[in-house]
């Protein structure tokens, strides 16, 4: 059974491992000032509860026809299995139930122009469940790190920046992996923190050449690890989506003040009937209110919000894991 809040050192080691999904636990505990072993066994506990992984993925300029935002409503008692169905697709990330379990949200990327025209059409049909679909392509983001909590505050700004390694270079469009490439993502989909004998055997590769290409495609933008953990456990029980409209003229300013905000983990420019999409994470329903009431009440630009508060992440950014939700039948 998960505990039900984070102690001092599992917050630290969550924050230091989004600075760093795959840092040595050496480098980390002299960062922490604890031992190897300690480390090792707290991330080994935290990973077998499923309250912490690391994963390892293209960053979003690796899509070549960029990002929808589907919003499907199911009839009662349908979410769940078609949540499910939905995880398990591997063109998905961030699946979530809203707005009492009748509501899926999900990320959808489409890797060429076929892909995104064929998006509603063929790949997520309507069915006896799914009673409606509506699409929002994604425009811009203005601040794109739901792997990133700013509210934590567990890792001293010193501490922070002894474990950031270097930024890696904006590379826009970035060339399709090789055969040998993709098996090595798929692993690292799934646990970004495999070692290096394991990627070996999976790419039929040596840990030698495996070793330089983890670097490589480091390096060159096209790889990035991210922790991914149940925001429950660090004390944020209250998550939301924001859809948010605003004059086309009012976008771009109303989009960067949002960014600004630490309750917010992901703002972006959409097309559809609202103009913004925001997650925002917050200790409490009663803080997502003030911050409702206070922060947002005060853009002077927003002439409507639609808040949806997330029930259930059946799916982040890495490979689903089978969590039991329901049936493997899909859309």
């Amino acid at each position: 059974m998960k505990s039900d809040v984070a102690d001092e050192l599992d917050r630290r080691l969550i924050q230091a491992l989004q600075m760093d999904g795959r840092a040595p636990f050496s480098r980390i505990a002299e960062v922490l000032g604890v031992s190897d072993q300690t480390i090792a066994r707290r991330y080994r506990r935290l990973r077998s509860r499923d309250i912490l992984r690391v994963v390892g993925v293209p960053p979003v300029s690796y899509v070549a026809e960029g990002r929808w935002i589907l919003r499907l409503r199911c009839v009662p008692g349908a979410a769940r299995n078609v949540a499910a169905a939905l995880a398990r697709r591997p063109d998905t990330t961030w699946v979530q139930l809203v707005s009492g379990g009748t509501e899926i949200l999900c990320v959808v990327r489409a890797r060429s122009e076929a892909d995104s025209e064929q998006l509603l059409l063929d790949r997520f049909p309507r069915g006896a469940r799914v009673v409606s679909i509506a699409a929002h392509a994604v425009l811009h983001t203005y601040y794109g790190s739901p792997h990133v909590i700013r509210g934590l505050d567990a890792l001293s700004p010193d501490e922070v920046e002894r474990l950031r390694p270097a930024p890696a270079p904006d590379t826009g469009e970035i060339d399709s992996l090789d055969p040998g490439d993709q098996r090595l993502m798929d692993v690292l989909a799934r646990d970004g923190r495999t070692g290096l004998a394991e990627l070996a055997a999976a790419t039929r590769w040596s840990q030698s050449t495996v070793a330089r290409r983890l670097e490589h495609l480091r390096a060159t933008g096209v790889l990035h690890y991210y922790a991914e953990f149940d925001i429950a456990y660090v004390g944020l029980r209250s998550v939301a989506r924001l859809w948010i409209t605003v004059p086309p003229a009012e976008l771009v300013a109303t989009g960067q003040a949002l960014a600004e905000h630490r309750e917010v983990v992901f703002a972006a420019a959409t097309t559809g009937p609202t103009n913004l999409a925001v997650q925002v994470a917050c200790r409490s329903s009663r803080d997502l209110y003030r911050y409702l009431t206070e922060r947002v009440a005060a853009l002077p630009a927003i002439t409507h919000v639609e808040t949806a508060p997330i029930v259930q992440n059946v799916k982040r950014v890495g490979t689903h894991l089978d969590i039991g939700l329901g049936s493997h039948d899909g859309l």
